[in-house]
This record gives structure tokens, sequence and C-alpha cells, in this order.
């Protein structure tokens, strides 16, 4: 099944347990912190989960999810990566992550430039790890389809 055929986007893994009572650390891989909004409903291959409270913590997220209740629960789920149903996806103008992945990178020569192998976040722009090693900053991507062909503009000297 393709990134666009996917209901569901991953965005984000459960860190570690904190404190006693079944708060965990989430490592959110979204902008979208209302991902981690009170009532709101992760899923992962272990099950639902729901948002009871969440506030930043560190650069993370401390979640305490409804059907977490002790230190061990929360051990227990340590290393679960959470899903979410995808958002709007009418805005042409955002690429999702996931649609990134095994997709080969042309130059506006036509040239194949490689395949993506990771997104790795910057602070000016993500950048599209290649598997040939090059770095493309995500701002010269000009057309994606899914998991399968991304087109770039980039300067001259960017793959040298």
């Amino acid at each position: 099944m393709s990134a666009a055929e996917r209901p569901t986007l991953e965005v984000g893994r459960i860190i570690k347990a904190h404190g006693l009572k079944g708060q965990v650390i989430v490592d959110l891989w979204t902008d979208r912190s209302e991902r981690l909004a009170s009532g709101a409903q992760l899923l992962s291959a272990r099950g639902a989960l729901h948002v009871r409270s969440a506030s930043a913590h560190q650069d993370r997220f401390l979640v305490w999810f409804d059907e977490i209740n002790s230190r061990e629960d929360a051990d227990a789920w340590r290393g679960t990566v959470l899903s979410a149903p995808k958002l709007d996806a009418s805005d042409e103008d955002v690429i999702w992550i996931d649609e990134l992945f095994g997709a080969s990178v042309v130059d506006a020569t036509g040239v194949v430039r490689g395949t993506v192998v990771d997104v790795e976040a910057n602070p000016a722009s993500d950048l599209l790890v290649l598997d040939s090693g090059a770095l493309v900053p995500l701002t010269f991507v000009t057309s994606v389809e899914a998991n399968t062909l991304i087109e770039v503009d980039v300067p001259d000297g960017l793959f040298e």
C-alpha cells in the first residue's frame, strides 16, 4: 500500500515512562501539536490510546493516556510508534513526509540523483537524504509523486 493510500501517518513514539502514575515521554514527529490535545486518539500496533493530557517537556511531550495507569504499564509501552488519521490533504502545497521515502529524485535536466532514504530535520529547511549521500533541501522540491518520483530544481553545484 502506498503512502497516498494509507489512512494514517506515523506521528511519534513513546520514548519512556515518566513518574509513577503512567505518564510517558512522547517524541512528536509532526508540527501538529493538536495530535496531543486532550481527547485526541492515537493508534498503535497495540491498540488505540486516548490523550488525557499533554504538556511540552524538554523538546518532547509529557503525555498521560487514559489506557496507561501505572509505571509498569508505561514501561510496557516504551518504543511504541504512534499513528493518527491524516488531516485534510486538500492543500496542494503540503508535502507529506511519508510520501518521500523510496522516491527517485530527478533534477531539472532529467538526471536521476538518487533515492530518498531519510528526511533530516533542519532549521532552515528539512533535507532529503539520498542513497547517494546527497542532501537536498525541501525548498528545491517542485513536484512529488508519492513514493515514486520527486522533481527538484537545485542551484548549480549542489550535487558536486
